[in-house]
Protein backbone atom coordinates (compact mmCIF):
# COMPACT_ATOMS: atom_id res chain seq x y z
CA UNK A 1 0.00 0.00 0.00
CA UNK A 2 1.03 3.18 -0.48
CA UNK A 3 2.45 5.25 2.22
CA UNK A 4 1.09 8.56 3.42
CA UNK A 5 3.17 12.16 4.47
CA UNK A 6 4.73 11.77 7.70
CA UNK A 7 6.48 14.50 9.70
CA UNK A 8 3.84 16.43 10.27
CA UNK A 9 0.54 17.96 12.85
CA UNK A 10 -2.67 17.95 11.88
CA UNK A 11 -4.68 20.71 14.09
CA UNK A 12 -8.75 19.60 13.44
CA UNK A 13 -12.03 20.63 15.13
CA UNK A 14 -15.47 18.88 15.59
CA UNK A 15 -17.53 21.94 15.67
CA UNK A 16 -20.81 19.99 16.72
CA UNK A 17 -19.22 18.47 20.00
CA UNK A 18 -17.53 21.85 20.85
CA UNK A 19 -13.80 20.18 20.27
CA UNK A 20 -10.76 20.90 18.78
CA UNK A 21 -7.62 18.97 18.70
CA UNK A 22 -4.18 17.85 16.64
CA UNK A 23 -3.23 14.94 15.56
CA UNK A 24 0.65 14.02 15.21
CA UNK A 25 2.65 11.51 12.91
CA UNK A 26 6.22 11.47 13.21
CA UNK A 27 8.17 9.29 10.86
CA UNK A 28 11.99 9.60 9.61
CA UNK A 29 12.00 12.81 12.05
CA UNK A 30 11.16 10.57 14.93
CA UNK A 31 13.53 7.79 14.10
CA UNK A 32 16.32 10.54 13.32
CA UNK A 33 16.50 11.64 16.87
CA UNK A 34 16.40 8.08 18.27
CA UNK A 35 18.85 6.53 15.69
CA UNK A 36 21.69 9.26 16.68
CA UNK A 37 21.27 7.65 20.07
CA UNK A 38 22.20 3.68 21.54
CA UNK A 39 19.10 3.30 23.58
CA UNK A 40 17.75 0.50 24.50
CA UNK A 41 13.88 -0.21 22.69
CA UNK A 42 11.76 0.54 25.96
CA UNK A 43 14.13 4.33 26.50
CA UNK A 44 13.56 4.44 22.55
CA UNK A 45 9.76 4.25 22.90
CA UNK A 46 9.42 6.78 26.15
CA UNK A 47 11.40 9.60 24.53
CA UNK A 48 9.01 8.70 21.17
CA UNK A 49 6.21 9.66 22.82
CA UNK A 50 7.79 12.56 24.58
CA UNK A 51 8.66 14.01 20.82
CA UNK A 52 5.19 13.36 19.92
CA UNK A 53 3.74 14.52 22.84
CA UNK A 54 5.55 17.62 22.79
CA UNK A 55 4.95 18.58 19.03
CA UNK A 56 1.61 17.96 19.38
CA UNK A 57 1.95 21.11 22.23
CA UNK A 58 4.57 23.12 20.52
CA UNK A 59 3.28 23.48 17.21
CA UNK A 60 0.11 25.16 19.05
CA UNK A 61 2.31 28.43 19.96
CA UNK A 62 1.10 31.23 18.00
CA UNK A 63 4.59 33.20 18.48
CA UNK A 64 8.42 33.00 17.98
CA UNK A 65 9.89 30.84 21.18
CA UNK A 66 10.20 27.23 22.02
CA UNK A 67 8.27 24.21 24.19
CA UNK A 68 9.95 22.57 26.21
CA UNK A 69 9.12 19.30 27.79
CA UNK A 70 11.70 17.72 30.99
CA UNK A 71 10.89 15.12 33.12
CA UNK A 72 13.21 14.22 36.17
CA UNK A 73 12.70 10.96 38.09
CA UNK A 74 14.26 8.45 40.38
CA UNK A 75 13.75 5.73 38.41
CA UNK A 76 16.50 4.26 35.47
CA UNK A 77 15.37 6.79 33.22
CA UNK A 78 16.12 9.93 35.27
CA UNK A 79 16.03 12.83 32.80
CA UNK A 80 14.05 12.55 29.81
CA UNK A 81 14.23 16.13 27.07
CA UNK A 82 11.67 17.36 24.13
CA UNK A 83 11.74 20.54 22.56
CA UNK A 84 10.31 22.26 20.23
CA UNK A 85 10.76 25.68 18.37
CA UNK A 86 8.32 27.03 16.19
CA UNK A 87 9.96 26.62 13.00
CA UNK A 88 9.53 23.09 13.59
CA UNK A 89 12.53 21.88 14.88
CA UNK A 90 12.55 19.08 16.78
CA UNK A 91 14.91 17.30 19.20
CA UNK A 92 15.07 15.33 22.47
CA UNK A 93 17.26 12.63 24.27
CA UNK A 94 17.35 10.44 27.42
CA UNK A 95 19.44 10.12 30.36
CA UNK A 96 19.24 6.82 31.94
CA UNK A 97 21.32 3.93 33.62
CA UNK A 98 22.24 1.67 31.18
CA UNK A 99 22.41 -1.67 33.40
CA UNK A 100 18.65 -1.26 34.74
CA UNK A 101 16.86 -0.13 31.37
CA UNK A 102 18.72 -3.19 29.63
CA UNK A 103 16.79 -5.66 32.20
CA UNK A 104 13.67 -3.80 31.78
CA UNK A 105 13.45 -4.84 27.84
CA UNK A 106 10.55 -6.91 27.25
CA UNK A 107 9.45 -7.00 30.92
CA UNK A 108 5.86 -5.51 32.31
CA UNK A 109 8.38 -3.47 33.73
CA UNK A 110 9.27 -1.52 31.19
CA UNK A 111 6.22 0.73 31.59
CA UNK A 112 6.93 4.71 31.90
CA UNK A 113 6.03 4.84 35.57
CA UNK A 114 8.92 2.24 36.23
CA UNK A 115 11.29 3.52 34.11
CA UNK A 116 10.68 7.10 35.31
CA UNK A 117 9.78 6.42 38.57
CA UNK A 118 9.16 9.53 40.91
CA UNK A 119 9.58 12.54 39.90
CA UNK A 120 7.81 15.85 38.20
CA UNK A 121 6.86 16.86 35.00
CA UNK A 122 7.90 20.70 33.54
CA UNK A 123 6.16 22.15 30.30
CA UNK A 124 8.37 25.27 29.76
CA UNK A 125 7.30 28.05 26.82
CA UNK A 126 10.65 30.01 26.33
CA UNK A 127 9.65 33.26 24.62
CA UNK A 128 13.59 34.51 24.30
CA UNK A 129 15.74 36.21 26.29
CA UNK A 130 13.81 39.00 27.22
CA UNK A 131 10.65 37.59 27.93
CA UNK A 132 9.75 35.59 31.10
CA UNK A 133 9.49 31.76 30.99
CA UNK A 134 5.90 29.92 31.40
CA UNK A 135 6.10 27.02 33.34
CA UNK A 136 3.94 24.48 34.94
CA UNK A 137 4.81 20.98 36.88
CA UNK A 138 3.18 18.31 37.69
CA UNK A 139 3.81 15.12 39.78
CA UNK A 140 4.47 11.95 37.69
CA UNK A 141 1.65 9.92 38.86
CA UNK A 142 0.68 7.48 36.44
CA UNK A 143 1.15 4.66 34.07
CA UNK A 144 1.61 5.88 31.08
CA UNK A 145 3.13 9.25 29.59
CA UNK A 146 -0.24 10.06 28.50
CA UNK A 147 -1.76 10.09 32.16
CA UNK A 148 0.61 12.45 32.95
CA UNK A 149 -0.14 14.88 30.24
CA UNK A 150 -4.20 14.33 31.76
CA UNK A 151 -2.74 15.27 35.04
CA UNK A 152 -0.93 18.54 33.83
CA UNK A 153 -3.97 19.63 32.11
CA UNK A 154 -6.61 19.05 34.99
CA UNK A 155 -4.11 20.54 37.44
CA UNK A 156 -2.26 23.73 35.62
CA UNK A 157 -4.84 24.25 32.49
CA UNK A 158 -8.36 23.42 34.14
CA UNK A 159 -9.00 22.38 30.39
CA UNK A 160 -11.04 18.89 29.29
CA UNK A 161 -8.30 17.00 27.78
CA UNK A 162 -7.35 13.74 26.81
CA UNK A 163 -4.07 12.51 25.48
CA UNK A 164 -3.04 9.32 23.55
CA UNK A 165 0.54 8.32 22.74
CA UNK A 166 2.21 5.80 20.73
CA UNK A 167 5.97 5.19 19.73
CA UNK A 168 7.40 1.62 18.15
CA UNK A 169 9.37 0.45 15.66
CA UNK A 170 8.73 -1.04 12.43
CA UNK A 171 10.66 -2.82 9.79
CA UNK A 172 11.61 -1.58 6.19
CA UNK A 173 11.22 -3.16 3.06
CA UNK A 174 13.92 -4.55 0.66
CA UNK A 175 17.72 -6.31 1.81
CA UNK A 176 18.97 -3.42 3.29
CA UNK A 177 15.78 -2.27 5.50
CA UNK A 178 16.45 -2.10 8.90
CA UNK A 179 14.44 -1.00 11.80
CA UNK A 180 12.63 2.13 11.61
CA UNK A 181 11.03 4.59 14.71
CA UNK A 182 8.16 5.89 14.36
CA UNK A 183 5.26 7.66 16.67
CA UNK A 184 2.15 9.42 16.89
CA UNK A 185 -0.65 11.02 18.56
CA UNK A 186 -3.92 11.82 19.28
CA UNK A 187 -4.83 15.48 21.35
CA UNK A 188 -8.48 16.32 22.36
CA UNK A 189 -9.96 19.46 24.45
CA UNK A 190 -13.32 20.58 24.94
CA UNK A 191 -12.92 24.39 25.15
CA UNK A 192 -15.53 26.51 27.34
CA UNK A 193 -15.48 29.19 24.87
CA UNK A 194 -17.08 27.05 22.06
CA UNK A 195 -20.13 26.20 24.54
CA UNK A 196 -20.83 25.44 27.57
CA UNK A 197 -18.32 25.06 30.30
CA UNK A 198 -17.27 21.18 30.29
CA UNK A 199 -17.01 19.92 34.10
CA UNK A 200 -19.74 21.11 36.82
CA UNK A 201 -19.95 21.16 40.20
CA UNK A 202 -23.09 19.20 41.91
CA UNK A 203 -24.00 19.65 45.22
CA UNK A 204 -26.46 18.19 47.29
CA UNK A 205 -26.92 20.77 49.76
CA UNK A 206 -25.23 18.72 53.09
CA UNK A 207 -22.10 17.40 51.30
CA UNK A 208 -19.63 17.26 54.56
CA UNK A 209 -17.07 19.83 54.50
CA UNK A 210 -14.08 19.10 52.23
CA UNK A 211 -15.48 16.40 50.39
CA UNK A 212 -15.14 15.73 46.76
CA UNK A 213 -18.69 16.33 45.16
CA UNK A 214 -18.94 14.91 41.84
CA UNK A 215 -19.15 16.94 38.56
CA UNK A 216 -21.57 16.63 35.80
CA UNK A 217 -19.84 16.31 32.92
CA UNK A 218 -21.19 18.13 29.33
CA UNK A 219 -22.59 15.50 27.47
CA UNK A 220 -20.67 16.49 23.70
CA UNK A 221 -17.47 16.20 26.02
CA UNK A 222 -18.31 12.83 27.06
CA UNK A 223 -19.15 12.00 23.05
CA UNK A 224 -15.71 13.43 21.90
CA UNK A 225 -13.65 10.76 24.56
CA UNK A 226 -15.14 8.15 23.91
CA UNK A 227 -14.99 8.53 20.20
CA UNK A 228 -11.13 9.52 20.36
CA UNK A 229 -11.13 6.26 22.84
CA UNK A 230 -11.13 3.79 20.02
CA UNK A 231 -7.96 4.99 18.64
CA UNK A 232 -5.51 2.16 18.78
CA UNK A 233 -1.68 2.30 18.90
CA UNK A 234 -1.06 0.51 15.14
CA UNK A 235 -3.28 3.37 13.62
CA UNK A 236 -1.35 6.39 15.49
CA UNK A 237 2.01 4.25 13.81
CA UNK A 238 0.61 3.17 10.19
CA UNK A 239 2.26 4.88 7.80
CA UNK A 240 -0.92 3.81 5.38
CA UNK A 241 -3.28 5.72 7.16
CA UNK A 242 -3.53 9.20 6.38
CA UNK A 243 -4.02 11.89 9.03
CA UNK A 244 -7.56 12.59 7.16
CA UNK A 245 -8.26 9.00 7.03
CA UNK A 246 -7.87 8.30 10.94
CA UNK A 247 -10.00 11.21 12.20
CA UNK A 248 -12.72 10.41 9.42
CA UNK A 249 -12.90 6.97 11.02
CA UNK A 250 -12.97 8.40 14.19
CA UNK A 251 -15.48 11.62 14.24
CA UNK A 252 -17.15 11.36 10.60
CA UNK A 253 -20.54 10.65 12.47
CA UNK A 254 -20.08 14.38 13.96
CA UNK A 255 -18.34 16.08 11.07
CA UNK A 256 -14.58 16.86 11.57
CA UNK A 257 -13.16 20.05 10.22
CA UNK A 258 -9.36 19.49 9.10
CA UNK A 259 -6.74 22.44 9.04
CA UNK A 260 -3.59 22.90 7.30
CA UNK A 261 -0.79 20.49 8.80
CA UNK A 262 2.27 21.87 10.21
CA UNK A 263 5.52 20.27 9.18
CA UNK A 264 7.97 19.48 11.76
CA UNK A 265 11.65 17.95 11.24
CA UNK A 266 14.71 17.00 13.14
CA UNK A 267 16.62 19.63 14.02
CA UNK A 268 19.23 20.45 16.56
CA UNK A 269 20.74 24.00 17.67
CA UNK A 270 23.93 23.19 18.43
CA UNK A 271 26.57 24.57 16.32
CA UNK A 272 30.58 24.45 16.81
CA UNK A 273 30.46 28.19 17.35
CA UNK A 274 27.77 28.04 20.53
CA UNK A 275 29.87 25.26 21.98
CA UNK A 276 32.75 27.41 21.58
CA UNK A 277 31.41 30.12 22.99
CA UNK A 278 30.03 28.25 26.30
CA UNK A 279 33.59 26.96 26.47
CA UNK A 280 34.90 30.61 26.56
CA UNK A 281 32.35 31.40 29.26
CA UNK A 282 34.43 29.25 31.91
CA UNK A 283 37.89 29.60 33.47
CA UNK A 284 41.14 29.02 31.67
CA UNK A 285 42.11 26.65 34.92
CA UNK A 286 38.41 24.85 34.16
CA UNK A 287 39.24 24.67 30.71
CA UNK A 288 42.33 22.74 31.61
CA UNK A 289 40.81 20.51 33.62
CA UNK A 290 38.80 19.67 30.70
CA UNK A 291 41.27 18.91 28.32
CA UNK A 292 42.05 15.83 27.07
CA UNK A 293 45.76 15.26 25.30
CA UNK A 294 45.71 18.49 23.62
CA UNK A 295 42.05 18.55 22.87
CA UNK A 296 38.79 19.74 24.72
CA UNK A 297 36.52 17.38 22.80
CA UNK A 298 32.49 18.36 23.77
CA UNK A 299 29.34 15.95 22.65
CA UNK A 300 26.10 17.50 21.81
CA UNK A 301 23.68 15.40 24.47
CA UNK A 302 21.18 15.60 22.13
CA UNK A 303 22.36 15.09 18.49
CA UNK A 304 25.38 13.22 19.46
CA UNK A 305 27.50 15.38 17.49
CA UNK A 306 31.39 15.44 18.45
CA UNK A 307 33.01 18.52 18.84
CA UNK A 308 37.35 19.28 19.27
CA UNK A 309 38.83 22.25 20.04
CA UNK A 310 42.20 22.88 21.43
CA UNK A 311 42.83 25.84 23.80
CA UNK A 312 44.34 28.14 21.39
CA UNK A 313 41.08 28.04 19.61
CA UNK A 314 38.83 28.57 23.07
CA UNK A 315 41.43 31.90 23.71
CA UNK A 316 41.37 33.25 20.43
CA UNK A 317 38.16 33.67 20.41
CA UNK A 318 37.19 37.41 20.21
Amino acid sequence: MMETPDDLVQPFEIKPLGVRGRLVRLGSAVDDILHRHDYPPPVSALLGEAIALTAMLGSALKFEGKFILQAKGDGPVDILVADYSTSGGMRGYARFDSLVADKLSGTSDELPANLLGNGHLAMTIDQGTDMERYQGIVALEGRSLSEVAHEYFQRSEQIPTRVMLAAGPLMGRGRSAREAWRAGGILIQHLPQTGPSSPLRLSSGDAPAGAIEPHLEDDRWIEARLLADTVEEHELLDPTISPERLLYRLFHERGVTIYRAQAVKSECTCSRERIAAVLKGFARTEREEMRQGNLINVTCEFCSTRYSFTLEEIENLS
